[in-house]
Order: C-alpha cells, then sequence, then structure tokens
C-alpha cells in the first residue's frame, strides 16, 4: 500500500527554486545552442573584458567568454550531481536494505563496521584523497562524490526499513508466501521513497558544492572543460582589477545549491505527515 499524498508544496522559496532548477536544466541541455562563443576558444586581444564589450560577462585572463563557460560549467555541475545522487542512491538502497531488512550480523556487520567506518572521516576529505590519489578527472570525480556520500543514504534507508518491516502489510504479504525480494520491492521500498526522495534533493545540493570545491583545489575536471569551481579559482588572482570574473560562478553556484536546498527543504514539509494539510 503506497502512502498517501498531499498536494505539493507551493510557497515562494519552492516556485523561485523551481523557476531556477527549470533555468540551470535548460541552460545546461541547451549550452551548445545558448553559448554565443566557444567556451575554450583563447583570445588574448579581449583578456579581461569588463561585461559588455559584445560579452554578456565579460572575458577571463585567457580571453575566453564567460557567459559561455558558466554556461557549461551548469551542464557539468548538474551531470555531476545527478550522476553522483544516483549512483550514491542505488548503492545506499541496496546495503541500507539489507541491513534493516535481515538485522542480526548483517546489520552489525554494514552499519556496524562499514558505514561507521566511512562515518568516521569528513565526506570531503575522503574525496579529496580519492581524487588525488587517482588523479582528476569527470570519471574519479563522481566516483569519489559517490564513495563519500552513500552512506547517508544508506543510513536512512536502513532506519526506514527496519521500522517499516515490522508493518501489518509487511506481515501479510510474508504470511501469503511472499519472497524477501517481493516484500522489499513491491511493499517496504514504495512506502519509505517520501524521505528518500527528501535527502536526495538534498544531496543535489551537496553534490554541486562539492564537485565546485574539488574543481577549485585543481581536483576536478580537468581543463579546458568549464567548470564553476575552476573559474573561482583562476578568478582569484583578479579579484579587485576584474571581479566579474568571480561574480559570475559565484553566483551560479550559490543559486544552484540555495535551490537545491529549498527543494528539499519543501519537499521535507511535504512528507511530514505531522505538516498541516
Amino acid at each position: 500500500m503506497m502512502p498517501s499524498m498531499r498536494s505539493a508544496p507551493t510557497s515562494a522559496p519552492t516556485i523561485a527554486a523551481l523557476i531556477l532548477l527549470t533555468i540551470f536544466a535548460l541552460a545546461a541541455l541547451l549550452a551548445p545552442w545558448l553559448a554565443p562563443h566557444d567556451p575554450a576558444a583563447l583570445n588574448l586581444t579581449q583578456r579581461l573584458l569588463s561585461p559588455g564589450h559584445g560579452f554578456l560577462l565579460g572575458t577571463d585572463e585567457l580571453g575566453r567568454d564567460i557567459f559561455s563557460r558558466i554556461l557549461y560549467g551548469a551542464r557539468l555541475s548538474l551531470l555531476v550531481a545527478v550522476t553522483v545522487v544516483g549512483c550514491s542512491l542505488a548503492l545506499g538502497l541496496v546495503v541500507g536494505s539489507i541491513a534493516g531488512y535481515y538485522g542480526g550480523w548483517r546489520d552489525a556487520v554494514l552499519n556496524v563496521y562499514v558505514m561507521n567506518a566511512f562515518m568516521a572521516m569528513p565526506g570531503i576529505l575522503l574525496a579529496i584523497a580519492f581524487v588525488a590519489f587517482l588523479g582528476p578527472g569527470l570519471r574519479n570525480v563522481i566516483l569519489a562524490l559517490t564513495l563519500s556520500g552513500w552512506v547517508n543514504y544508506a543510513r536512512l534507508v536502513r532506519a526506514q526499513v527496519m521500522s517499516a518491516r515490522e508493518r501489518e502489510y509487511v506481515e501479510a504479504a510474508r504470511a501469503l508466501g511472499a519472497g524477501d525480494l517481493r516484500i522489499l520491492l513491491r511493499h517496504i521500498l514504495p512506502n519509505i521513497v517520501q524521505p528518500v526522495i527528501v535527502q536526495a534533493a538534498i544531496g543535489m545540493a551537496g553534490a554541486v558544492l562539492a564537485e565546485a570545491t574539488l574543481s577549485f583545489l585543481g581536483l576536478g575536471v580537468p581543463p579546458p572543460a568549464a567548470s564553476w569551481g575552476s573559474m573561482l579559482n583562476d578568478a582569484r588572482a583578479h579579484l579587485f582589477d576584474s571581479p566579474h570574473m568571480v561574480i559570475a560562478p559565484a553566483v551560479g553556484v550559490m543559486l544552484c545549491v540555495l535551490a537545491f536546498s529549498f527543494l528539499g527543504d519543501a519537499l521535507r514539509d511535504w512528507a511530514d505527515p505531522r505538516a498541516s494539510e
């Protein structure tokens, strides 16, 4: 049985978050058509131009169009966020379901030893160590952030499954001869999907920020690929003489993280059964 669903939240922050995420998604999908210039094209005769002069957001120290790089940076950030959350969620669902449903020694091994071992080290430090060992690159960034983020989903799923496995509908399905896999897929997981979706929305914000952090440290996708974090790193030397180089990618990161955070808060209020109708 699926839980009752309330109408979607329509508060001002939620509407703003949906509008922003729609803009970022369109920018990412349509970047090759919306970008007025090649984001990697160098033009040293037009370096450090302020907004205007034929460039909507100006140019950087190598004469590259900042607006075009912002569009392609949105594509990279959303790709990393969706992939990392998807992989982390899939791994967390498997591990958390096994630990929560079976309990006993399986729960002891997965929860006490494996999950706690990953929780003992801050996620961003684990990701930095992983990428520093394997080298920068999109695949390594995704693997590193998945490795540091899956445990949050696993612990959430474990707690939800442990609560749901004692419900009457699960006992009824078990009495009718349903196997463990069928009970998990048809009865338990559909009834715990709401808190998982909330965690995934908040995890998107964390993934965007983590990717920007790794790129800022030089451990993200290597040049000439456009990344908001690497753009901020390139702009450090021109913070005062060309502040537009800092403002554009900083606002991009801020708005994207803020939009996912607002969406997560709205989904959490929507999924909370104690919230007012």
